[in-house]
């Protein structure tokens, strides 16, 4: 069974990146957590519902992709340039430290968003090469609507086909009916399903999702 632990930002950043192959990774029977940093809404000044329901869309979305276990950070949202890159690494070292995951997901260090920034900043300090390290395979994942909008180009190396999975990574994404925009917004549903049916395309299969390869380490048990 393989440890796989994936490091979200916000609640729908998982979904957007690599729900797909959370998904296949749990049809597979491989373990998977989820972590997030903030809670994705309160810097928009919203009330304590608002929070509530989007840990409970989250919860809903995880379901749906077959993950049962997550771990909700409390750093500040769209603020975590206000706190130090340690304590956030120290964060995530200590969950790390529990799981001993095999591959880790997250953001692409050149995201626009700052907390996808420096959560991909976190997430290369956190699991840096070092003797005794679990983890054989790190990856970055692409959210439409940040990825990009940088000249820091994300330059995928890796996909994973998603053609069997790609209609739980729809609905798992409809929990969040309240961050989906219309067309021709990048995020729009079909935005998002034609981004998966392009990185299909590349290398021929009908969906896929794409990453950036950061590293990855082969070795014997």
């Amino acid at each position: 069974m393989t440890r796989v632990l994936v490091v979200a930002a916000h609640p729908d950043d998982d979904i957007l990146g690599c729900g797909g192959t959370i998904a296949r990774h749990c049809d597979n029977g491989d373990e998977v957590q989820v972590v997030f940093m903030t809670d994705g809404v309160s810097a928009r000044g919203i009330d304590r519902k608002a929070v509530a329901d989007r840990w409970k869309a989250c919860e809903n979305a995880l379901s749906v992709l077959g993950v049962g276990l997550y771990h909700r950070l409390s750093f500040p949202d769209n603020e975590m340039d206000s706190v130090s890159l340690l304590s956030i690494v120290k964060k995530i070292e200590n969950i790390a430290s529990d799981v001993a995951p095999d591959i880790v997901y997250s953001h692409f260090m050149g995201d626009l968003n700052i907390d996808h920034m420096l959560t991909a900043r976190a997430v290369f300090t956190t699991f840096r090469p070092q003797p005794g390290s679990s983890v054989r395979t790190l990856l970055s994942f692409e959210v439409p609507s940040s990825t990009g909008w940088l000249k820091n180009d994300f330059c995928p190396n890796y996909y994973v086909d998603i053609s069997d999975q790609i209609e739980r990574k729809v609905s798992a994404l409809l929990s969040y009916n309240m961050e989906l925009r219309d067309e021709p917004h990048a995020r729009s549903l079909s935005a998002i399903k034609n981004l998966a049916k392009y990185r299909g395309s590349s290398v021929g299969k009908k969906f896929a999702e794409a990453f950036m390869l950061e590293r990855n380490v082969i070795w014997d048990e």
